[in-house]
This record gives structure tokens, C-alpha cells and sequence, in this order.
């Protein structure tokens, strides 16, 4: 595989965001919003509208989830506690709200371990209110939580009001967004993040099934689910293992419960049959250079923290080409290791996936005539 590489000089920071789009021109989807992200290497296999804000409907549980998962993981809830089911509870999520419940009682108490499976398998509203209010004190405020914590797992637009995402003008994520999320509940959280495939569970003398019917087509996918906003359509977050290969796929805009299905199925499908893994760069391979201002040497390698893999489609035909942005120039002493830039894969005109760069080795600083030389270099490239 020949690879063309160019080194760009930046005079501001690269912004660093693996993405990748390597996608076949004739595979497309009915899905208005979509990102399907390779676990393994991080190539976007397919985008459309990642970065849309759109509702959430039934995926801000995800979020809510994340937030009760994290706080048992720290210790700061116990699956044993119990909390009571308010008025609001029960009547905004559960019977008499004809939407997904898990028909908590009102003024009755229930154990968080029993909540959890509510929300995760039949993704209940009841059971997300009755977390956020016995976690917080209000919907509002556990909202706010999620909001935050959103921020932390670097979802910038990602917004939500309610714990549900019942039709709320206020609730917003991407498709980005929503991967982002996805990979980092399983990676984060697998032991809750099982809960996600279990195909039922039985609470209250109540027998409950999972509502991601792609749980039930048993084609390997082991989460997460489903939502549906008016004006919006039907969507899905999933994430499909087959083999040794994992992807994460979000996606919306979709007209019918059954289109969704089909068009996941379709897509999950294509990702793992028409794509094969190809290593760019060895561990510890050279990438490029950097040059270095007032050091012993005028030069630094740059490598990779690891091997860079990249997804390509079967016979792709296009040329890839790798790009160096750095901050011009290094002011020595630099030490070894030191992250400087980014190196981009392009394959043909769609970016694959830009990787941080670090230095090879340390470059002292040079002596009084090699930073003068230096210096005369740096005056005369910005006067030009």
C-alpha cells in the first residue's frame, strides 16, 4: 500500500477528534441522522447528520442511566436502597401515563437494583423518575446532573430537562453524541451494561421484555435501545459484536418501527462484512519530523503511542494519503514523548482518522550561534 505524506505546518493547536468516514458510494440508508464508528480502530464507517441536534426521545435513558451507574460505581448508591414512587412518578411515567412502565405503585418504595433493570430492559419512565427524584430530590435537578455529566464525557451538545426524554423542547443530543455515549457505558460500566441484552426480566409478578427488538433477531447486538419523537421519527443507539469486530451505530429519522429494524439490520450487516482492517503505521514507527527552534538538533521524529489501524472498504481503490499538523516551530529543550501533533489519514478526499503524534526523542537546547541562526529563520518566515 503506498501512502503519500505531507507535512502541514500549523501556527495554532490541531484539534484533535478521531473521525473517519470510509464509506462504499453505493451503500446508502433511509436513516436521516447517522454515525457508525469501528470500536476496534475508530474509522466512521458511515456519517450523515452526526453533528444534527435532534430529541433524544427514550435514548436520554442512556444518560440517565449513566449518571445511576457512575454513582454505584463510586459508592455513593446502593443497589439495595429503596426509594418511594411519588405522585409525579406515577403519574408522568407509569400506568396512567400510557407510555413504557414498569407499573410501580404510587406511595410504594422500591429497590434501585429493581429500578435499573425497569429502565435498562424495558426502559421505563416511572423507573427513571423515581431515580432522579430519589437521587436528587427533583427531575429537574437530576436533569441538570445529566446535563453536566454529559459535558465531562465530551458531549457538548447533548442537553436534557427531563430524566426520560419525554417531548421536552429543551432535550437535544447528536448522533455523535450518542456513539460517544454508547462505547463509554460498555467500556466504563460492563457489568451493568449486560443488562442492556437481557431479553426479560420479572418484576412485582409482572413478566417484562426487552423493547430493542434487535436484542431478540439475535445478530450479535448486546445493546443499548431504542426512542421515537414526533416530528423526528424512530431511532436506535446499538452496538454489535461479530467475531473479534465491535462497531456502535446511532442513527434517527426513520418513518416506522419496523423501518428502523430493517435499516439497522442492513446497516450493522454492512459494517462487518464490507470492510477490512489495514495496519498504516508499525508501533514505533517513524511518521514524519518536526522542525525545532533553538535546539542542538533543528529536527524531532515523530511517532504514534501504537500501531495505527484504519477500516478501508474491500478493494478500495482510492489513495491514502497522511498529513502532519504540528505547532510551528518546537521550542527546544523538547522532551521525548512529548505529544506536539497530529498526523491525519485521508482516503481520498474523506479523513479516515487524525491520531496524536509525540516526539521520538528529547532535543536539548542548542548553543548561542544555532538559536541565533533560529532566530533569524523565525523573523524572516513571518516578515514573508
Amino acid at each position: 500500500m503506498r501512502i503519500k505524506l505531507l507535512a502541514v505546518v500549523a501556527f495554532l493547536a490541531a484539534t484533535v477528534s478521531t473521525n473517519a468516514v470510509a464509506q462504499t458510494p453505493a451503500f446508502d440508508t433511509k436513516a436521516k441522522q447517522i454515525y457508525l464508528v469501528d470500536g476496534e480502530t475508530g474509522t466512521v464507517l458511515f456519517a450523515r447528520g452526526e453533528d444534527e441536534p435532534v430529541p433524544p426521545a427514550s435514548l436520554a435513558k442512556l444518560m440517565a442511566m449513566e449518571v445511576v451507574f457512575e454513582a454505584l460505581d463510586k459508592g455513593e448508591l446502593s443497589p439495595e436502597t429503596t426509594y418511594e414512587v411519588s405522585e409525579h412518578a406515577w403519574r408522568t411515567g407509569g400506568a396512567p401515563s400510557g407510555t413504557s412502565t414498569m407499573f410501580a405503585a404510587i406511595k410504594s418504595r422500591i429497590r434501585v437494583a429493581d429500578l435499573i433493570q425497569g429502565a435498562t430492559v424495558q426502559l421505563a419512565n416511572d423507573a427513571c423518575i423515581i431515580l432522579a427524584e430519589g437521587m436528587t430530590g427533583s427531575e429537574a435537578a437530576f436533569a441538570k446532573r445529566m446535563t453536566a455529566r454529559a459535558r465531562e464525557l465530551g458531549m457538548p451538545v447533548a442537553t436534557f430537562n427531563n430524566a426520560t426524554g419525554l417531548p421536552d423542547p429543551a432535550n437535544k443530543v447528536t448522533m455523535r453524541e450518542l456513539v460517544t455515549l454508547a462505547r463509554h457505558l460498555r467500556e466504563a460500566h460492563p457489568n451493568f451494561y449486560r443488562l442492556y441484552s437481557q431479553p426479560e426480566f420479572e418484576w412485582n409478578k409482572i413478566l417484562q421484555r426487552n423493547r430493542n427488538p434487535l436484542i431478540a433477531a439475535n445478530v450479535g447486538v448486546d445493546g443499548l435501545a431504542t426512542g421515537f419523537a414526533e416530528g423526528f421519527g424512530f431511532s436506535v443507539a446499538a452496538s454489535m459484536q461479530r467475531g473479534d469486530r465491535r462497531v456502535y451505530l446511532a442513527m434517527g429519522g426513520l418513518e416506522t418501527d419496523k423501518e428502523r429494524t430493517e435499516e439497522s439490520r442492513k446497516v450493522l450487516d454492512w459494517a462487518m462484512t464490507a470492510f477490512e482492517k489495514r495496519r498504516i503505521f508499525a508501533d514505533g514507527e517513524t511518521i514524519g519530523e518536526a522542525s525545532v527552534y533553538g535546539g542542538a538538533a533543528s529536527h524531532v521524529a515523530l511517532v504514534a503511542g501504537g500501531p495505527i489501524d484504519v477500516l478501508l472498504p474491500a478493494n478500495n481503490a482510492e489513495r491514502l494519503t497522511a498529513r502532519i499538523v504540528y505547532k510551528w516551530p518546537l521550542n527546544a529543550p523538547v522532551a521525548a514523548g512529548q505529544e506536539v501533533g497530529v498526523v491525519k489519514l485521508w482516503n481520498g478526499e474523506r479523513l479516515l482518522v487524525e491520531v496524536p503524534l509525540k516526539t521520538g526523542s528529547a532535543v536539548e537546547v542548542g548553543t548561542l550561534t544555532s538559536r541565533a541562526v533560529d532566530a533569524l529563520q523565525e523573523l524572516l518566515f513571518f516578515w514573508l
